[in-house]
């Protein structure tokens, strides 16, 4: 008996081996010297820092396509290229006016109205109502007693505090009202019965150049699926000087409420006045895309292990390149090296039991946009999807970090989020093959910094897919600013988390179940 337990031990303790060497194999594709070339062409000049919506992310979209293509990677399923498009718009005012019992009031001057949140819209009424802060809540109402149908309101921005604590949002922080805010307000007001809001900012008496100047043609705007629910009315924000003569209650004593966050006692207080309000603009549709490769797996090939990093940047201002070689070139490129060593274990007949998706995605500068598009139109099944590993630079230090492994370590972001499986497999195939330290710094709950909510993983996060985020912390030094280059780069550590990363993805695109989602996603958001 002894001899047969012996002998079975010695079986599996070869087939471990192989499996090891054939890991450790095709993590060998994955060098500093293709991290390197990659990287000098996606962090290049001719690339323009890659911001979303410009021909120089159309050009790296390109590049990355052709890499997929070349390593003999699927287009996804239904798709006829390997970039899943999404719409982007752009805005332009075309002619806008405020009147107040027939005196024109003075765009830019007088009032002015964000361009991206209003549509083309008018609006009239005979009576303007003060509705405090413009906020209905369960903690705290101001159109409570109030008959604001028909009618324009005219309210501050922001919301109240009590002893000095915000406290409509029961963790003391300003809540939605706060942010999004004006959005929000206004459709709470149409809920009422609002034709048409006045705002008055308490801390900005007149309005800057560069404010009137957004606000007369817009950079790029991505309308999520939630945004596109909420209808609102129009509203335009009004300097004070201006709002002082129009509005319903002694301006001076409420503004100074406002500014110290008092609440306002509701009460009916409308003036008469006709009040006339037009505006127009002009939509210009861009398209930007995420960049997909599908590596089909064997027996559990209807699931989907996802690789993802964010190739965009924030492209060139004032002259200046940039160039984003870690933020998040570094990322880019190590999902285009797994998507190689991959490549070529199943050109080997080593093939993953699960489907792989390397996804690199753009608007990650601009809002998380690509990954938010892709997680509300997924083109595989988000049940089936078993986890998403992010990466979002990994090729520099962090110049804060001052231990003894600055040079050994990546920080991992999500471990005790949503799925107990994480850090067990993550931290076995560290250990087994790599050995970085792997620091969770950013997983505490009070993390200033919110890095857990901060790139592309998040909008897998927020639908219940387990995610780990890998990170270099490189917060000082040259983030988003045009010295992120490719010399700052530290390629042998770029290569070793690069490797690390792709332990992980072999070991949970091969064991014999999905991640499991027992844990809850953190009750903050972004």
């Amino acid at each position: 008996m002894k001899k047969m337990i012996f002998i079975a031990a010695a079986i599996i303790c070869l087939h471990a081996k192989a499996q090891t060497d054939t890991a450790a194999k095709y993590a060998g594709i994955i060098t500093g010297a293709d991290l390197k070339k990659h990287l000098t062409i996606i962090a290049s000049a001719e690339f323009e820092g890659r911001e979303t919506g410009t021909e120089g992310q159309r050009k790296a979209a390109a590049y990355i396509e052709g890499q997929f293509e070349a390593m003999g990677l699927k287009k996804p399923v239904g798709m006829k290229t390997y970039q899943q498009f999404y719409p982007l718009q752009q805005d332009s005012l075309l002619k806008t006016t405020l009147t107040v019992n027939g005196a024109a009031a003075g765009y830019g001057k007088d009032f002015y109205v964000p361009l991206m949140q209003n549509e083309n819209l008018s609006f009239k009424a005979s009576e303007l109502v003060f509705a405090g802060y413009g906020i209905n809540d369960s903690a705290y109402n101001d159109y409570a007693g109030i008959n604001v149908k028909g009618k324009v309101v005219i309210i501050f921005l922001g919301e109240p505090k009590k002893a000095g604590k915000y406290f409509i949002n029961p963790t003391g922080r300003s809540s939605a009202w706060t942010y999004p805010g004006t959005s929000k307000k206004a459709a709470a007001a149409m809920a009422k019965g609002a034709v048409g809001m006045l705002i008055v900012n308490p801390s900005a008496e007149t309005f800057s150049d560069a404010v009137i100047q957004r606000n007369k043609k817009t950079g790029i705007s991505f309308t999520s699926i939630a945004e596109k629910i909420q209808k609102q009315i129009d509203y335009a924000l009004l300097a004070h000087a201006y709002a002082k003569n129009i509005f319903p209650v002694p301006f001076d004593e409420a503004l100074a409420k406002a500014k110290s966050n008092e609440p306002f006692a509701p009460q009916p207080t409308g003036t008469n006045m006709k009040i006339n309000f037009s505006f127009k603009k002009a939509k210009n549709s861009i398209n930007a895309s995420n960049v997909m490769g599908v590596l089909e797996g064997t027996d559990k090939k209807d699931e989907y292990i996802f690789l993802t990093g964010h190739y965009d940047h924030l492209g060139t201002h004032d002259g200046k390149i940039f160039y984003g070689a870690d933020d998040d070139g570094s990322g880019t490129c190590a999902v285009l090296q797994m998507a190689a060593a991959f490549s070529k274990a199943a050109a080997d007949g080593v093939r993953p039991r699960r489907s792989i998706v390397f996804m690199t995605v753009s608007g990650e500068e601009k809002g998380l946009w690509g990954s938010e598009y892709y997680t509300d139109h997924p083109v595989y099944p988000l049940n089936k999807t078993s986890v998403d590993l992010n990466t979002d630079m990994i090729g520099r230090t962090d110049t804060e970090r001052q231990t003894d492994d600055t040079l050994n370590y990546v920080y991992v972001v999500g471990h005790d989020k949503l799925s107990s499986e994480l850090p067990s497999i993550n931290e076995a195939a560290n250990k087994k093959y790599t050995g970085l330290v792997l620091d969770y710094k950013f997983d505490d709950a009070n993390d200033p910094n919110r890095i857990y909510f901060r790139s592309d993983h998040y909008n897998f996060a927020r639908k219940g897919i387990p995610v780990l985020f890998f990170y270099d912390g490189m917060l000082k030094a040259d983030y988003h600013k045009p010295t992120d280059t490719v010399d700052k780069i530290n390629f042998e550590l770029y290569e070793k988390r690069a490797r690390m990363i792709f332990h992980t993805a072999w070991q949970m695109a091969n064991i014999d179940a999905m991640l499991k989602r027992d844990k809850e996603l953190p009750a903050l958001s972004r």
